[in-house]
């Protein structure tokens, strides 16, 4: 028994670093072009492609975006983000259940990185695989959508206490919920007292305006 588990630990091991090699490579190509670059983490129907395709129409002519899909299976969530006019690539992860670094790089190889600003990698729905992984990212960024519990990340901390932002999407729904957001706001806190929280609808006028000016700051800092 001993020796079994000796070995799979070993092999785990190895799947880690040889992604850790990978996701150092796409950190080394994102600092040489100022491309800054976020790995978008959450629980399926949080909201994250609708937020993209609102965000990337807000910004279009003063950010240059481009998107890196992760999805299991289908190309719906690429097909949306390409009518926007940016550059997109699926990548489809089949049984598992998170990208790695090394789809990360070949995934950049079909972007010119010199004209991205900034990069967003939609991983996989899922809070709990895509937490631990590291992609070559500046930064992860966790979303949780007011439709799902509150105590999330009491449920789900690695997710929360990688992320340096949390984004609690959906906040129009308020009003007809229970969702307690002082709550969740709290139990963040407690995994990760230094996170930083945004609201965000994408179905009202002022509802991107705090994402989009964050966005915006960090462009201006990284270029």
């Amino acid at each position: 028994m001993t020796k079994n588990k000796t070995k799979v630990i070993k092999a785990e091991a190895k799947i880690l670093q040889a992604n850790q090699n990978y996701a150092n490579q796409v950190r080394e190509l994102l600092h040489k072009t100022k491309t800054d670059c976020l790995n978008l983490i959450s629980s399926p129907g949080t909201g994250k492609t609708t937020l993209l395709v609102e965000t990337i129409k807000r910004l279009s002519g003063e950010i240059r975006c481009a998107v890196i899909e992760g999805d299991q299976q289908t190309s719906n969530d690429a097909k949306r983000i390409a009518e926007t006019g940016i550059p997109v690539v699926q990548v489809n992860t089949l049984q598992s259940c998170h990208l790695n670094a090394s789809q990360i790089l070949e995934s950049i190889q079909g972007f010119a990185l010199n004209e991205i600003d900034l990069l967003f990698i939609e991983n996989v729905g899922n809070l709990i695989c895509p937490a631990s992984m590291d992609l070559g990212e500046n930064e992860k960024v966790v979303l949780l959508s007011t439709t799902e519990g509150e105590d999330k990340p009491e449920k789900y901390p690695l997710a929360f206490s990688e992320a340096h932002t949390m984004v609690v999407t959906k906040i129009d729904l308020l009003p007809h919920l229970r969702f307690n957001l002082k709550e969740c706001e709290n139990f963040a806190r407690q995994i990760n007292g230094k996170i930083h929280i945004i609201h965000t609808s994408s179905f009202t006028p002022e509802g991107l305006n705090a994402w989009n000016n964050w966005l915006k700051k960090r462009i201006k800092k990284h270029l």
